[in-house]
C-alpha cells in the first residue's frame, strides 16, 4: 500500500481554498432537495443488501426496521448513500463514519477508565466529503423529533442545535494548534459541567428541566460503569460441569456448538479454526496489547446479534478467562463488509475490510479500544474485525427526551463529529467554508426536513413490503 503524499499548505491557502470551495458550492446549495429521478426502489436495494446475509436473521433485521421511520432510517444506510451521491460537495475530504446517525454515538470507557462521548459505529467509514455525515447525522435529529412528536419548530431548533454546535465547533478548531486538536475529547464530566453552568439560568421551568436533565445524565453515566465483561458474563454465561459457558437464548445468542451443522464443520473443525482466528486476530495488534491478550485463554464462542442495520452480517462473541474465572473478558467479533459508501465514492486504501474499519475508528475516536484487531474470517470473502464487547458503553435514551434534552443531545453530537472531522481531515479549510453566518445551517435543516418526509415515504413502502409478503418479518426480537 503506498502511503499518499502529503502536501503542507500555509494557513492562508487553507482559509482561501474553503471560501473558494463557496463558488462552486455555495452553502445554501443544500436547500430545496429533491430526489433524483432515476432513484432506485429502496426496498430492492435493502433485498440486494440481505443476499450475504445470515438468512435465518433477515426477518429480524426487517422487524426491527419496521418499529418506526427512525428505526428504518437506522437500518437503511445503503438507501441514503444512494441519495448522498447526488448531493452538492465543497470538495472537502475527511475521514467520514459513513453512518453518523445520532444513535451511533454514546460513551464508553477510554484506556485511562475515563468515561467519553464519541462516536462508536465505524462500519461504514471511508475518506468522502465531510457534507454526508453532517447530513446524515442532522436528518437523523429531524426524523428523532418527529418520532417524539415534536412540533416542527422543535423539531427544527433540534436540527438547527446540530448542525450550529459542527459549524462552531469547527471554527475554533481552526485556531487551535495541531496535538491540541488531537487531544481534544468530551468526556461525561465535560458534558455534566456544561449542563451544570446552564442550571442557573433561564426561567425556573428551564432549571428544573435542566436538573432532571442532570440527573438523567449521572444515572446513564453510573449505569456505563456497571457495563463491563464480569456483568456480561453474569448475563451471557451459566456456570456448567465446572466452567462458564455462553448461554443459549435463540435467536439473539446461538453458542457454537449449536451452529455445527450451519456452518458444515465438526466440532474439532470448528474449535481449530476459532484457535487459529484468535491467532490470526492477535497478531494484528501492538506488542503490547498481543501481550496482555496472551494472559486470556478461549472459553467457548456464540453468535449474538446486534443493532438494526447491522442485523444479519456475522456478528459473534467470544469469552476467555484470566487468572480465574472471576475474570472474564468478552471480545466482539463483527463482520466487514465493503462501506456502503464505495458504492459511490473511491474504494478504500485496505483491501480487508476489517482493517478499513479499525484504522478509521483509530482516525476519528478521541480514544479507541485496546483491543481493536481484524482478521479474515473462515468462508471465502468474510471479513472481520474484533473489540471489546462491554467496556462501560452507553448510549442515550432518546425516545424518552424532551426537545431541550435532544437539543443538548444534539450539540454534544454536533461537537464530537467537527472533533472526528477536524483529526482527519483540514479543520482551517472546513471553517473557512463554513463561515460565520447560519446559511449553511439553514440550507442543511431544509435538507434534513425535506429528506425525513423521503424517509416517511420509504418507510411506508418498506411496511407495504412487509404486509404483502415480499419481506419477511419478526417482531419484537
Amino acid at each position: 500500500m503506498t502511503a499518499p503524499k502529503v502536501q503542507h499548505l500555509s494557513v492562508a491557502e487553507r482559509k482561501a481554498r474553503g471560501k473558494g470551495a463557496r463558488e462552486h458550492t455555495p452553502l445554501t446549495s443544500h436547500r430545496g432537495w429533491v430526489p433524483a429521478a432515476d432513484r432506485p426502489d429502496p426496498v430492492t436495494v435493502l433485498e440486494a443488501q440481505n443476499i450475504t446475509r445470515e438468512q435465518d436473521l433477515v426477518p429480524v433485521r426487517h422487524g426491527r426496521m419496521l418499529v418506526s421511520p427512525f428505526t428504518f432510517y437506522r437500518g437503511s444506510a445503503k438507501v441514503m448513500a444512494t441519495d448522498l451521491k447526488d448531493t452538492p460537495r465543497a470538495g472537502l475530504i475527511t475521514q467520514l463514519c459513513g453512518d453518523a446517525h445520532l444513535s451511533n454515538f454514546g460513551i464508553f470507557a477510554s484506556p485511562e477508565r475515563l468515561l467519553l462521548f464519541d462516536l462508536n459505529d465505524f462500519d461504514e467509514t471511508l475518506p468522502g466529503p465531510f457534507e454526508y455525515d453532517v447530513l446524515r447525522m442532522t436528518a437523523s435529529f429531524t426524523i428523532a423529533s418527529r418520532n417524539n412528536g415534536f412540533s416542527a419548530s422543535d423539531a427544527r431548533d433540534v436540527t438547527l442545535a446540530a448542525v450550529r454546535a459542527y459549524r462552531e465547533t469547527m471554527a475554533s478548531f481552526a485556531q487551535m494548534r495541531t496535538m491540541d486538536i488531537w487531544y481534544a475529547r468530551l468526556s461525561q464530566e465535560d458534558l455534566t459541567k456544561a449542563l451544570q453552568q446552564s442550571v442557573g439560568t433561564g426561567t425556573g421551568k428551564q432549571r428544573k428541566l435542566n436538573r432532571t436533565i442532570e440527573k438523567t445524565m449521572k444515572r446513564n453515566s453510573a449505569k456505563a460503569r456497571t457495563r463491563d465483561s464480569l456483568q456480561a458474563l453474569s448475563k451471557l454465561a451459566e456456570f456448567d460441569d465446572g466452567q462458564y459457558r455462553i448461554v443459549s437464548q435463540p435467536p439473539i445468542v446461538i453458542p457454537a456448538r449449536e451452529l455445527l451443522d450451519a456452518f458444515g464443520m465438526s466440532a474439532e473443525e470448528t474449535r481449530r479454526a476459532i484457535l487459529d482466528q484468535l491467532r490470526a486476530y492477535r497478531a494484528t495488534l501492538p506488542d503490547d496489547r498481543r501481550h496482555l491478550l496472551e494472559q486470556f485463554q478461549l472459553v467457548d464462542v456464540a453468535r449474538k446479534v446486534v443493532g438494526v442495520g447491522s442485523v444479519g452480517t456475522r456478528s459473534f462473541i467470544a469469552l476467555l478467562q484470566g487468572r480465574d474465572q472471576q475474570d472474564p473478558l468478552f471480545l466482539q467479533i463483527k463482520e466487514a463488509t465493503a462501506s456502503v459508501l464505495e458504492d459511490h465514492l473511491p474504494k478504500s486504501r485496505y483491501k480487508q475490510p476489517g482493517e478499513r474499519v479499525v484504522q478509521g475508528q483509530r482516525l476519528m475516536q478521541a480514544a479507541s479500544d485496546i483491543y481493536l484487531g481484524w482478521t479474515k474470517g473462515v468462508q471465502e470473502n468474510r471479513f472481520m474485525y474484533w473489540r471489546q464487547l462491554r467496556d462501560m458503553k452507553g448510549s442515550a435514551e432518546v425516545e424518552s427526551m424532551k426537545p431541550a434534552g435532544l437539543s443538548l443531545y444534539a450539540h454534544a453530537c454536533g461537537w464530537t463529529l467537527a472533533r472526528a472531522h477536524a483529526r482527519s481531515g483540514d479543520p482551517i479549510a472546513i471553517a473557512a467554508y463554513l463561515g460565520k453566518s447560519d446559511k449553511f445551517d439553514k440550507s442543511v435543516t431544509d435538507f434534513s426536513e425535506r429528506y425525513a418526509d423521503q424517509n416517511d415515504r420509504d418507510y411506508a413502502r418498506f411496511a407495504e413490503a412487509v404486509r404483502s409478503g415480499r419481506l419477511q418479518a419478526v417482531e419484537g426480537v
